[in-house]
């Protein structure tokens, strides 16, 4: 968390620095709050930076934002803030969050010339946010169970069970996984759709979240993983679902990070619900979680083992994600097509507080037999801020002190495809391990609530 309590700092000295009464200072520059400042922050920054996110600050209103004004330049010139960490000579993403030099600018400009008020009649009408800071809006909403955590320590994942409450076969359009009143402490969670069992134990916490017979059988998948700043899960705008089985069960995988405070945490999963069977199926998938890496101490430039897997369907790459821990440098995606055409799809620098989801401008269109490839470089040296101890070797594990890697996929499939019945992909025979299926096995015929 030193990222954390650097950046607050840094914000709260700024903001301390330059003082509360200098707002009504007249502009040179022409930049105001309202005509050319707020709008930028509407684009860039309140999806995270208003109540109930995870910005330490809102900013919202004039009177909110005024205070960290130099902070916000600061933040912004060094490109410490919006955080964005794609490569962008690889692949344009809708949810790009990076500032365009001229947005740059013109805050500095704002700030430089006394951060003036400007006329309100020259604001943009307000962004309507859902309520209680969800991006979605909601039709169900699942509550995980209070965890107390800990000052200090390493925490074991831990599982828990609660009723999903869905009485009928439900088809999903969209899903936001948000963390406790302190996200600080969640270093990540997943869920994962269970069937019902007659004596299932609600609310009690676990180290093992599904027994060996339901994971050969492929009855619990994740559906999802929820890491700091990421977006929620939208398969609306391609018109797909994800089918949820009636009195189905959600377990909820814990991974806590404690920071030096006791904290209560409660995480909760907001679902939308399709009206009616939509024409097309979302699937959630992994090529790879890094079993086979190996990182000596002081290595600073460790490169993995590559992860791949092979379509066996026509599909729309809607998302791609990878998630590590504390000694990843960046990470690349490249995408081998049947026609002998490649390309890197989506290449990130890595940084452990932002496990972003990036989501193409257009879906990426992979035919049956293309390549999905991944591999990472990895930094075990005391110039990786984030190394908690160089002089250790580091391999797979669950525990921040080791590594995984673990790229994920989003893909849209023809509703006439059932993974009941059909793999979505396979081991690439070129991988340098065998893979692990997430997606889930539902079948066609079941109707939407």
């Amino acid at each position: 968390m030193r990222f954390y309590r650097y950046l607050t700092l840094l914000l709260i000295s700024t903001a301390m620095a330059w003082g509360a009464d200098a707002g009504n200072s007249t502009s040179t520059s022409g930049a105001t709050f309202h005509k050319d400042i707020q709008p930028i922050l509407q684009r860039n920054c309140q999806n995270c930076h208003r109540p109930g996110q995870i910005g330490p600050m809102s900013l919202l209103s004039y009177e909110e934002a005024r205070p960290w004004a130099k902070a916000i330049k600061a933040a912004v010139s060094s490109r410490k803030m919006p955080p964005w960490f794609a490569d962008p000579k690889y692949g344009h993403f809708l949810n790009d969050r990076s500032l365009k030099q001229s947005d740059i600018d013109t805050i500095a400009k704002w700030v430089d010339a006394g951060a003036p008020k400007g006329n309100e009649t020259d604001a943009p009408a307000a962004v309507v946010w859902p309520a209680e800071g969800w991006r979605i809006k909601p039709d169900h909403i699942v509550k995980g169970v209070e965890y107390k955590v800990p000052k200090t320590g390493i925490l074991p994942w831990t599982y828990v069970k609660v009723p999903m409450g869905f009485k009928e076969d439900t088809w999903v359009t969209s899903m936001e996984m948000r963390p406790g009143s302190n996200p600080a402490v969640t270093h990540h969670y997943c869920i994962i759709v269970v069937p019902h069992q007659e004596n299932a134990k609600y609310g009690v916490f676990s180290d093992s979240g599904m027994t060996g017979k339901q994971a050969e059988a492929g009855d619990a998948p994740f559906e999802g993983c929820y890491e700091k700043g990421q977006e929620e899960f939208d398969y609306r705008p391609e018109n797909a679902g994800r089918l949820i089985p009636a009195n189905s069960d959600l377990v909820f995988q814990m991974h806590y990070a404690p920071n030096g405070q006791e904290a209560v945490d409660q995480p909760q999963v907001g679902f939308t619900i399709a009206k009616a069977v939509p024409p097309n199926r979302y699937v959630f998938f992994n090529v790879g979680g890094g079993t086979q890496l190996n990182i000596a101490p002081n290595e600073a430039n460790y490169k993995s083992p590559g992860q791949e897997a092979e379509l066996l369907q026509d599909v729309k790459i809607v998302w791609l994600q990878a998630h590590a821990h504390m000694r990843a440098k960046e990470f690349t995606f490249k995408i081998y097509y049947p026609d002998g055409r490649s390309e890197t799809a989506l290449h990130v620098s890595w940084n452990p507080y932002w496990q972003t989801i990036y989501y193409p401008a257009q879906p990426i269109i992979a035919p049956k037999g293309t390549r999905l490839y991944v591999d990472g470089i990895y930094d075990n040296s005391a110039n990786n801020p984030f190394n908690p101890d160089p002089s250790a070797p580091v391999k797979f594990g669950d525990q921040y002190t080791d590594e995984m890697l673990f790229p994920t996929y989003g893909v849209i499939v023809d509703s006439s495809i059932d993974p009941a019945k059909m793999r979505i992909f396979q081991p690439s025979p070129r991988a340098a391990r065998d893979f692990t299926v997430i997606e889930k096995p539902t079948s066609t015929s079941a109707s939407a609530k």
